[in-house]
């Protein structure tokens, strides 16, 4: 047994895993669920299984579940004493016991967290809600370990023989031998990666067109920041200085990028287009071709390949009609820097996401004349308190960060819409006064699906929403125009012309119409067989309720994808990495 500050939510804990430690001997279906809630539910990313899938509903899972724990030698579940102790919280609106657990099975050490509604009749043995398993390290391949045997002899007889800064110079060039892992993009996602794969002893070379490490958040709107706090930002390993703003700017973070790159010893080519690959199963290798800053091609031939493209990756410009007919300038939203040049002149912004709204509050802030043109409903939520509201694992004092992603990680999708809808509600109520001006000013609201708020809508549509920052004051109070694209009967010279007959002049229209998905390079890249068998990338699949070909093994063999929030890459980089390590020891 073990010591909890509450010990009655301990002796719950203990009771269950003993019940369920038994059930490992010979794991059955039915013994196995009923252990667990009617309406349960288990999250497993490789912790019992190679995969990542949520499966609910414990008529479903129990089967699944017991299968898994006899394959995986499953053994040994416990509370973790390294973590965050046993204790009650609210989960989606339902008060629950949350406890971290350890666990043993054949290929290395598992980590997970445990739920127990509270509500369940006095003198009933406890029943799981959740049940989360993930693979926390390889056994003998354990990052500590692997560290320790990097480790070099503190007596050193040659001072004139090469020291760290001339290995890596010369590791760098790659001149003699391949990377096992390339990836494409060195963005956050891409250095995460490289990072998580680095501990692990894999040698990763990250490959990105821009000048300068960070340029791809540097090259972007003067005015971008983060809209949400630091604190859920951090990169693994190196955390942002506690000196860092609780809103960091594009150029911090652009830096911060750099800096981490060398602190962390990642191997990065700059100005390095990537020009396609073709694998050669027999020989489980790529064929990769490169084109370095000098116009030369160089030809790689790695053994996975990871494109950290981004979400939003390559900007999406949509068939206007009669936009043709518009003489002055258009710009995407990426192309736009600052809004200078547009003192005094009319300007159209064709979007109402959040790019769209940081710009058009930069050209009212130069005295631009500005119009919004809304395509869709947009979710608008206040960035303070509201949209951090669903940041709350990470706010306030707690525990580690580890395990607060852990918590991030446990949570299956219909418990995470449940618990989005409720702090949707709330958003709602805070900013209930801007809403109805914006209402009343034209502009049409969304609430996210099924009223799930932004979150979702990053994770299935990479967009749809805008935290506010001032620019809906704007809109609201007249300063900023709002017009429906439903209402506009053609573009002009000028401008546009409005199913009324009103003119709206233009001397800049900026188009603010998000980015396109890694999916769609992925035949350009790769060819249509290719992409074919990836099939689609981000968003939902319904099966195992886990985003599509994301962190995880895909149709196509040695052909990974990672992208998303810094939180996310941050976390899943970590299995990412994994699988790839128990793909070269042959574990997979």
């Amino acid at each position: 047994m073990h010591a909890h500050p509450d010990d009655k939510v301990g002796h719950a804990v203990d009771a269950w895993l003993e019940r369920f430690n038994a059930a490992l001997a010979a794991p059955d279906a039915k013994k196995l669920g009923a252990l667990f809630e009617a309406d349960g539910h288990w999250r497993d990313l490789l912790g019992l299984t190679w995969r990542f899938a949520t499966l609910s509903g414990r008529e479903l899972f129990a089967p699944a579940l017991a299968q898994a724990l006899a394959e995986r030698g499953a053994r040994d579940f416990a509370i973790d004493p390294r973590r965050c102790p046993p204790r009650v919280v609210e989960r989606a609106g339902t008060p629950c016991v949350e406890a971290f657990l350890a666990f043993e099975t054949n290929v290395g050490r598992g980590e997970g967290l445990l739920r127990m509604r509270r509500d369940g009749k006095p003198g009933t043995a406890p029943r799981a809600w959740t049940l989360f398993t993930a693979l926390d390290e390889l056994r003998g391949h354990e990052e500590e370990t692997l560290r320790a045997q990097r480790e070099e002899p503190v007596i050193q007889r040659d001072f004139h023989g090469p020291n760290w800064l001339d290995r890596r110079r010369a590791a760098l060039d790659y001149a003699e031998r391949d990377p096992t892992v390339l990836i494409v993009g060195g963005g956050h996602a891409g250095l995460t990666l490289a990072a998580r794969l680095g501990q692990l002893g894999i040698d990763a070379l990250i490959v990105d067109r821009m000048q300068r490490i960070g340029d791809n958040w540097r090259k972007r709107y003067r005015a971008l920041k983060l809209h949400n706090q630091v604190h859920s930002n951090h990169l693994p390993y190196l955390p942002f200085p506690p000196t860092f703003p609780a809103y960091l700017s594009k150029d911090q973070i652009a830096n911060w990028l750099e800096v981490y790159a060398e602190c962390m010893d990642i191997a990065f080519w700059t100005q390095t287009a990537f020009e396609g690959a073709t694998f050669d199963a027999g020989a489980g290798r790529w064929s990769a071709r490169v084109k370095r800053a000098d116009g030369t091609t160089r030809a790689l031939q790695p053994k996975h390949i990871v494109m950290a493209t981004s979400v939003s990756g390559t900007p999406n410009l949509p068939q206007i009609p009669t936009l043709e007919q518009f003489k002055g300038t258009v710009l995407h939203s990426s192309q736009f820097g600052d809004g200078a040049a547009w003192r005094g002149k009319p300007v159209l912004v064709l979007g109402t996401g959040t790019s769209a709204h940081d710009i058009a509050q930069d050209l009212h802030g130069y005295g631009a004349r500005v119009t919004m043109v809304q395509r869709s409903p947009t979710l608008v939520v206040n960035v303070e308190p509201s949209a951090q509201v669903y940041d709350g694992v990470y706010l306030g004092e707690g525990p580690a960060l580890e395990d607060r992603d852990l918590i991030n990680a446990s949570m299956p999708l219909p418990v995470t819409k449940v618990a989005h809808r409720i702090l949707t509600e709330r958003a709602k109520a805070y900013d209930r006064p801007l809403l109805e001006g914006l209402e009343k000013a034209g502009f049409r609201l969304s609430f996210g699906d099924e009223g799930t708020g932004w979150p979702l809508l990053y994770r299935t549509r990479g967009g749809g929403y805008y935290f506010n920052v001032g620019c809906s004051e704007l809109i609201a109070s007249g300063e900023v125009g709002i017009v429906q694209y439903h209402d506009i009967e053609t573009f002009l010279a000028d401008g546009a012309r409005m199913m009324d007959g009103r003119r709206l002049k233009a001397e800049l229209i900026v188009l603010a119409t998000g980015y396109k998905g890694q999916d769609h390079l992925v035949a350009t890249l790769f060819g249509e067989d290719v992409a074919r068998r990836v099939g689609p990338i981000w968003g939902f699949d319904e099966g195992s309720q886990e985003l599509r070909n994301m962190w995880c093994r895909t149709g196509q063999p040695n052909l990974w994808f990672t992208a998303g929030a810094f939180s996310q890459c941050r976390i899943y980089s970590k299995y990412l990495a994994r699988q790839i390590k128990a793909s070269e020891l042959g574990l997979l």
